[in-house]
């Protein structure tokens, strides 16, 4: 037998033979001209993108002239930036086998930070979800007491999900418009985790994945995660380029898509049906998965709810989309309870592939949610008044202190996507840190670095004198001219 031997930093990296090109590095990173030192510039920005997740752990980075060429700097630079990410832990070198990227002792990649709550008392506009309301949450527990007693001399195993909660997932899509069977229902750890399960079943390392520009964060990281190549369509504030996204699907051929048409995030548009009808036939015509979520589909504020995307195929055409949900956005995120809609086959080849790492959700969560969603019709209309209020006051706020951002009011959603109207967004981020106020430039919201500066994200899921506080500190922040572009001193999160 071989003899064990202890794990030393960077082992693993030197084995793997993942290497970022050079010409994609330079891609990701900012005009070494535009600052000096540039070394110091490009390390920052490094160091972000290892953060972000933007970035891979344990990677190998181009050769130091590769990258100098690239970059069109001197090799002497690229050699100060190498060792500048060493001193600082974002990399590694052992001679002969190149330099590596690493994360530093006590840093924690900004996938879990940007999911912590502030250790302060800043107002946080990161996180668009709201709170669940005491009572309702005590008197769901003391309904699901009983229940779960029941449950005690089970196993307590459900891999597919609690059948009854199955059951009424099932029937809440039925009620909308889409029949559906218990069978094709399988209950996960939110969306989030409905998302990781189908792409790590249907999608390879190096598979295209369509996109939409801008996007969802965290969906965005475990596309990048799984090593799959993004291939983004344009989101404006008026809605989807359906031309460019019909172009993308018969010239790229995507494995799979990623969408978000009810009540976007970060945009706040709705798709129009004759646009849902248009993306299914050219997803259909290329023979592409479409992983639609609708996560948001029920926070409807100005117009109906919209019936589930896959109920707009024909008979028999919805054997390629999978519709993924959760309560986060709806009632808590804390219950951490999500499903996904598809083929009653695929549903158990998904099953099979959770059981590597999650043999099924907590009964009790299971309970609790199947509680909140047979009195849906009695809590989500108190819930949309309260975040039409919000919403409002949130516009007021913005329109008396900062009259100079433009902004489209959305039908639906938690937030509005905010035009600042000069790239300013991360460093006004920096700067509002400092007044109280926790919020994410647009950037995080964009599957390519780069875009995005000139905006902001800002949920109205917290009380009208919260959001009027808010922007008052931000305008004050404002006021003081912005802050450097990259702090060291700043996590990120977003949700």
């Amino acid at each position: 037998m071989a003899e064990a031997r202890p794990f030393r930093h960077g082992e693993g990296a030197e084995r793997s033979d993942r290497t970022v090109g050079s010409r994609q590095l330079a891609a990701m990173l900012p005009d070494p001209a535009r600052a000096r030192p540039a070394y110091r510039h490009l390390a920052r920005a490094i160091s972000v993108l290892i953060l972000d997740g933007r970035l891979a752990l344990h990677v190998r980075l181009p050769a130091e002239r590769e990258l100098a060429a690239a970059l069109n700097t001197s090799r002497a630079t690229v050699t100060a930036l190498y060792d500048l990410l060493r001193e600082s832990g974002y990399a590694h070198s052992r001679r002969g086998s190149g330099t590596w990227t690493a994360l530093p002792e006590g840093r924690a990649p900004s996938g879990i930070t940007r999911l912590l709550g502030p250790e302060d008392t800043a107002i946080d506009l990161a996180r668009a979800a709201p709170g669940l309301p005491e009572r309702t949450l005590v008197d769901a527990l003391a309904q699901v007491a009983p229940r779960l007693a029941e449950h005690a001399h089970t196993p307590g195993y459900h891999p597919y999900g609690l059948p009854e909660l199955r059951a009424a997932v099932a029937d809440r899509f039925t009620r909308r418009g889409l029949a559906t069977v218990p069978e094709q229902i399988l209950v996960t750890a939110g969306a989030q985790h409905a998302l990781t399960l189908v792409l790590g079943l249907l999608c390879r390392p190096g598979d295209r994945v369509m996109v939409e520009n801008p996007s969802y964060p965290n969906a965005l990281e475990a596309i990048r995660r799984a090593r799959l190549r993004t291939l983004s369509v344009p989101v404006t504030d008026t809605g989807w380029d359906i031309e460019i996204t019909e172009s993308t699907f018969r010239q790229s051929v995507p494995r799979l898509a990623y969408l978000i048409p009810d009540f976007h995030n970060p945009t706040g548009c709705l798709m129009p049906d004759d646009e849902r009808v248009r993306i299914l036939r050219a997803a259909g015509r290329c023979g592409a998965w479409l992983v639609v979520d609708e996560t948001l589909a029920d926070l409807a504020l100005d117009v109906p709810a919209p019936p589930p995307f896959a109920s707009r195929t024909t008979p028999g055409g919805a054997g390629r989309v999978i519709t993924i949900g959760s309560m986060s956005k709806t009632h808590w995120g804390g219950l951490r309870m999500g499903w996904l809609r598809a083929p009653a086959r695929l549903v158990t080849e998904l099953a099979g592939q959770r059981i590597a790492t999650d043999m099924g959700g907590s009964v009790l969560d299971q309970l609790l949610a199947l509680s909140l969603l047979d009195r849906a019709g009695e809590l989500l209309p108190p819930r949309l008044e309260q975040l039409r209020r919000q919403r409002e006051a949130l516009g007021a706020a913005l329109a008396e202190h900062v009259p100079q951002w433009t902004w489209h009011l959305p039908p639906g959603g938690l937030s509005l996507w905010v035009d600042l109207g000069t790239p300013i967004a991360s460093a006004l981020a920096d700067r509002a840190l400092d007044h109280g106020v926790r919020i994410e430039g647009g950037a995080h919201f964009a599957p390519d670095p780069g875009l995005f500066e000139q905006r902001m994200r800002i949920p109205y899921t917290t009380s009208p004198d919260t959001l009027r506080d808010a922007v008052h500190r931000m305008a004050t922040a404002l006021a003081e001219g912005p802050a450097p572009s990259w702090t060291s001193r700043r996590e990120h999160w977003v949700v």
